[in-house]
This record gives structure tokens, sequence and C-alpha cells, in this order.
């Protein structure tokens, strides 16, 4: 049995022109108090909570959608599959997935050609509005993508609506780089914060029921 956590790690990094949520999404960390001093450390972190691996909530799209911290936490750990989709440029549709096996209440993370870093690529492959139709057909309970967002430039934000609709918890920014396709047992809490987003540490675990 093996765990790996497959998440973007939030450091300093993020800054200005290099993130492109902008300067809102700027890093702050500030040391509060000197371990030299006494003998301790404490330090302050301002982010955006969108920044690095994170889980979105329904409100962050729907007016009237639950926040973060009214979530389940069954959304966030269970059995989930890997779909290997490298090959995808631009839409992911629902022609793409009909090629995986999906199923009800599954937990489905979306392997892609991304790979975070400083640098995004905004031209990043992203499930349309038909594949978020077809998942919420099928009925799953958690996407996960590896890309800065489940959707890049919709007007209106289908993708985002129809899975918050549908009850699908929404996972965004991912490091799936060096995750195998394939079955794992995911455990991905986020920070119990009453917003409409917040960071989570994401790990897989391999044979978990082995």
């Amino acid at each position: 049995r093996t765990a790996e956590d497959f998440l973007v790690r939030i450091d300093s990094r993020f800054r200005g022109d290099s993130h492109p949520l902008g300067a809102g999404s700027v890093i702050q960390i500030r040391i509060l108090i000197d371990r030299d001093v006494i003998h301790c450390a404490r330090v302050l972190v301002r982010i955006d909570l969108h920044t690095g691996t994170h889980a979105d909530a329904p409100f962050h799209m729907l007016k009237s959608g639950k926040k973060l911290a009214e979530i389940p936490l069954d959304k966030f750990i269970g059995k989930c599959k890997v779909l290997d989709l490298t090959d995808a440029k631009g839409r992911i549709t629902e022609n793409e997935l009909k090629k995986f096996e999906i199923s009800k209440d599954d937990i489905i993370l979306i392997k892609t050609k991304n790979k975070i870093e400083a640098k995004f690529d905004m031209n990043f492959p992203f499930v349309d509005k038909t594949g978020a139709e077809y998942l919420a057909k099928k009925k799953i309970k958690t996407l996960g993508v590896d890309s800065l967002g489940v959707e890049r430039d919709q007007p209106g934000h289908d993708t985002h609506k129809i899975l918050f609709e549908n009850n699908i918890a929404v996972i965004e920014s991912l490091e799936l780089s060096k995750i195998r396709r394939g079955s794992y047992f995911l455990i991905a809490l986020p920070l119990k914060i009453n917003s409409d987003a917040a960071p989570l540490r994401a790990v897989l675990v391999e044979d978990f029921c082995s």
C-alpha cells in the first residue's frame, strides 16, 4: 500500500504576472514571530482561496449555492478513477468521456497534458458543456482536474454550473503528471471555511483495500 500526494505546493512563487489570477492571487508569507527571539515561530499567510490545489463550492457560481463548509466530506474521500486524457486538445467533450467506464457515485480525476508550474498555459484542455452534462447524467460524485479550472473562457460558466446544479463537487489544480491511470483511494479534505473555495491536500492511496 503506497500513498502519494499530488497537489500544487503553495509558496511565494505565485506572484503578480506569473499567476493567471493576477495581483489578487499573490501569496504573502510573513514571519510574525522569529524563532531566534522567543524560541517558537508563527507565520501569517494571505492567499486567494482558489490558489494552488483547491475545492470549489457551488456558492462560487450559484447565488444560492452551498458554501464549502456545508459540503459533506464523503465528496472528498473514497475510491476514485484517474482517466488518462493526455491526448486531449482544447475541449474535453462527451465523446472523449464516453471512452471510459464511468459509474454512479464515482470520483473522477482527469489527467491531461497539463503540468502545473510557475508559468501557466492558459490554453489548457478543459471540460466543456457536453462533457459536464455527460458526467451529470452518469451521476458522478466528484470531478477533479489538473488544470487551473474545469473550464476555460466559456460564456456563462456552463461547466461549473452544470456540475454544481447536479451536486458534483469540484477539485481544481491537481498535479497528475506522475500519476498513472487507474483506480485509487482519494483523500482530499479542504479546509472547513464558509466560503466559495478552500485549499486542500490531496492524497492517492494505491491498493487501499488489498
